[in-house]
């Protein structure tokens, strides 16, 4: 399959990554069309969820053309090569990888490499990353993004893991450049009961918080 190249146009329209884990595609063909509607317009299937690679090849042939589809919890370059094969137009991982972020660089496919240190974020964009994916997050939280941010205010950072519309407004003004965010979108136990009026209204109400915050 012809792999459609990523959008930074997309990316930057809503500079959020929102986290599918574990739910199933019978779910997905629900959620998906609710989550595009709302305004999203960036996904990651992490590569631990059930059939994670038929799913990424399903939502790059359906949405590809509307929102960046990436695969997430990418650890190595076996991991990347089944990922941009089954149409991931953008790489996340969990931990920082030179090879694999290297990889992505010579491909020209944007990598979101997870980094928690000073040093490791250095490391991690040096290599190449497209956006160092602060992760976890929650420990340091908005101050700690606010730390990075001033003696390393050129690299562009994506605090993963306990941002929510609660803080959102915080970490945005701490420098944040992006988020990577699950729960708070995805909501399991709506998706589970298919509560799927409830799940969008979710969804609109955390993108109009957003642009509430960022205008």
């Amino acid at each position: 399959m012809k792999n459609r190249s990523f959008s930074w146009d997309l990316f930057h329209t809503l500079p959020v990554i929102g986290i599918i884990r574990g739910i199933s595609r019978d779910k997905l063909e629900h959620v998906l069309p609710i989550y595009h509607a709302a305004g999203f317009t960036n996904v990651e299937i992490t590569l631990n969820t059930p059939d994670a690679l038929s799913i990424i090849q399903w939502l790059s042939e359906t949405f590809g053309e509307k929102m960046n589809v990436g695969a997430g919890t990418v650890c190595t370059l076996e991991d990347l090569d089944k990922a941009v094969k089954a149409g991931a137009r953008f790489i996340v991982s969990p931990i920082m990888n030179e090879d694999l972020i290297k990889a992505c660089v010579v491909s020209n496919i944007p990598v979101f490499p997870g980094a928690f240190s000073p040093t490791e974020i250095y490391y991690a964009w040096e290599a190449g990353a497209s956006m160092v994916k602060v992760f976890p997050a929650t420990p340091g939280g908005v101050e700690y993004i606010k730390q990075i941010k001033g003696p390393l205010d050129h690299i562009k950072l994506l605090p993963t893991g306990g941002v929510t519309s609660d803080n959102l407004a915080e970490f945005l003004k701490a420098g944040a450049d992006g988020f990577g965010i699950g729960g708070e979108i995805f909501d399991k136990k709506l998706i589970m009961n298919n509560q799927w009026a409830q799940l969008e209204e979710k969804m609109k109400a955390f993108v109009n918080e957003f642009f509430r915050i960022d205008n």
